[in-house]
């Protein structure tokens, strides 16, 4: 009975690993975050990103970040609406963002 069980028990373990290890700040950009909130999980990781490390792993590109296959890909700007710290240091550091 114990052996009929392991194999099942195990998958589910490997399952939910992978499934909690979905939510680390080191995976990068999630499909649904907001640019806001991307770079504040970046900078709020045990690692302490500087922005523009955390700026290019938020930002998205005109080829929906594709490598294969796309040609002279764009940086689309980051939507800081809301967050005038955020929008001080994208000013510092060059980027282009919309309000």
């Amino acid at each position: 009975m114990l052996r009929k069980m392991t194999g099942p028990l195990m998958l589910l373990a490997c399952g939910g690993a992978m499934a909690l290890g979905g939510c680390s700040a080191e995976i990068g950009r999630m499909p649904y975050e907001s640019d806001v909130r991307c770079l504040r999980k970046e900078l709020g990781t045990q690692m302490h990103l500087s922005f523009p490390l955390a700026a290019n792993t938020c930002q998205r590109m005109t080829d929906h970040n594709f490598a294969i296959g796309s040609k002279n890909p764009q940086p689309i700007p980051l939507n800081l609406h809301g967050a005038p710290d955020l929008q001080k240091q994208a000013d510092e550091y060059g980027y282009s963002y919309t309000r």
